[in-house]
């Protein structure tokens, strides 16, 4: 019953732990800046 316990525990904090990386790199993602030069001109994103 124990060895459940641990093996469920361990799982859930792989799966917090990856969504917060998921979750950090999307807010870094968010923050950068995109300049382009295309045919129609200069965007900044």
């Amino acid at each position: 019953m124990t060895n459940r316990n641990l093996i469920i525990a361990l799982i859930a904090i792989v799966l917090i732990g990856g969504g917060f990386f998921a979750y950090q790199a999307y807010q870094q993602d968010q923050n950068t800046v995109d300049i382009s030069v295309g045919p129609n001109g200069i965007r900044v994103d």
